[in-house]
């Protein structure tokens, strides 16, 4: 019987044996999947930046640990995501405690990420900032269409918190964000920006770096003129071939491998 992920796998290549499909890897050693996971983080910061989503102390991504679940990694305050190392990344529980690093961090951070990685224990990564496009998308009050094969990837699979009542500060309107989320993949904060989850950072930050892109089509699209939507049944068909955690996983790659090429003090 043919497993999800080959079948995924089957999808993103064609070509014979002699020809690898990049595949998410496995660890034994859990100390070693740790340091993995926070260079995965820190790429995602890296990634952030090259995509100009950093705007002041705003914005932040973070990771379920895979060694004590309860507690999640997150970037430092006030330092830009383009400097953001794996050794700089803080750890913190969902009480808010500081477990592991030297900076202090974003209270929204703690707020609003803390209930969803609690809400949702399948998802290890939230990725959430203030982008233009992810802005004023966000204050029509509406749900990205199934426009385009990259929006469909969004069709019924993301949420809409209409409620803003100024900077996040407490855990109640975080809970109210992750009921929004719901068993989706984004949610859009209405007046805010955007929302992203996945089962890896990297599933998480390709997730966020589609949406403010299909963001930007639609504001352009209905702009120019009325739209025309792919019909129901296609828009499920092509969200199921590209929204699976491999494929989006796997969205990640390229952009990891230019990242690393580039300057991979990340790493360090």
């Amino acid at each position: 019987m043919i497993e999800n992920n080959q079948l995924d796998a089957q999808h993103m290549a064609i070509g014979g044996s002699k020809f690898k499909i990049p595949m998410p890897p496995k660890f034994t050693n859990k100390e070693q999947q740790r340091q993995y996971e926070k260079q995965r983080l820190a790429a995602g910061f890296r990634a952030f930046a090259l995509h100009h989503f950093d705007e002041g102390l705003a914005g932040h991504i973070t990771l379920r640990d895979c060694i004590e679940p309860d507690t999640f990694w997150v970037n430092p305050l006030g330092v830009h995501f383009k400097m953001i190392k794996a050794s700089d990344l803080v750890r913190i529980d969902h009480n808010g405690n500081i477990v592991e690093g030297a900076h202090a961090v974003n209270n929204a951070a703690f707020a609003i990420h803390s209930r969803v990685h609690m809400a949702r224990p399948d998802v290890n990564a939230v990725a959430h900032a203030h982008t233009k496009y992810g802005r004023a998308f966000s204050c029509l009050g509406q749900l990205l269409k199934p426009i385009s094969q990259d929006a469909c990837m969004f069709y019924e699979n993301q949420g809409l918190f209409s409620t803003f009542t100024g900077v996040v500060a407490d855990k109640d309107e975080g809970d109210m964000i992750a009921e929004s989320l719901a068993q989706h993949c984004a949610v859009i904060l209405q007046n805010h920006g955007l929302i992203t989850v996945g089962s890896s950072v990297d599933a998480a930050v390709a997730n966020f770096i589609l949406m403010d892109s299909c963001c930007q089509s639609q504001l352009l699209a209905q702009a120019a003129g009325s739209l025309t939507l792919i019909e129901h049944d296609i828009a499920l068909k092509t969200r199921a071939a590209n929204g699976s955690e491999l494929v989006t996983w796997g969205n990640f790659q390229p952009l990891y491998a230019m990242l690393e090429d580039r300057d991979p003090s990340f790493l360090e």
